[in-house]
């Protein structure tokens, strides 16, 4: 199971006011709101942690297939500057992610030593996300494969009767796609 996500700081910046009244506490958990209130860039550790969510979702909804929307459920642990945990339930994914001055960029697994495939990319046509991070994964490989979507919204691969789990995600100028090497079924 893989999932990721990517947050452009500009866009966010724009779209969003994560310090209206109730946002925070509707998103994160205390000890999440604990850490962004004492942060140094409080901005980014929202982002962060929601990229983290999201990312640990998705790798959720592959494995169990069922889709909700709790993000306050699922909890953020950061452990260093490139690496953290996401706990729900009796899960823990394993987080590894990059901050930019553009962006914030995650991706879960349940084992940190999967060999993670993924690429970031810049995305001019903001208009069209969705079909360019599709394009740009089947341009990977070589637009030999076909893509899918499970009934759950997870996306897959396929190609000669076999099926790799990937993780998609764009948001603004970004774009991403991300699997774990070595795993067709």
């Amino acid at each position: 199971m893989i999932g990721n996500d990517i947050v452009d700081l500009k866009l966010a910046k724009t779209q969003s006011n994560w310090q209206r009244i109730g946002f925070l506490e509707k998103q994160f958990s205390e000890s999440e709101i604990k850490e962004i209130r004492n942060s140094k860039n409080p901005f980014e550790l929202v982002w962060l942690f929601w990229s983290m969510k999201e990312a640990a979702y998705k790798c959720y909804v592959q494995e169990f297939k069922i889709r909700f929307f709790s993000p306050k459920k699922f909890d953020c642990s950061i452990v260093s500057n490139k690496k953290g945990f996401v706990y729900f339930d009796n899960l823990k994914y394993n987080l590894k992610f990059k901050i930019s001055d553009s962006y914030v960029y995650s991706i879960a697994t349940k084992n940190y030593e999967s060999t993670i495939v993924s690429k970031l990319f810049y995305i001019d046509d903001i208009e069209n996300q969705s079909q360019k991070t599709t394009q740009q994964l089947l341009h990977y490989f070589n637009n030999r494969q076909q893509f899918y979507k499970t009934e759950f919204g997870a996306p897959y691969l396929k190609y000669q009767q076999k099926t790799l789990q990937v993780s998609t995600s764009h948001h603004g100028n970004f774009g991403a796609f991300a699997f774990i090497k070595n795993t067709w079924k």
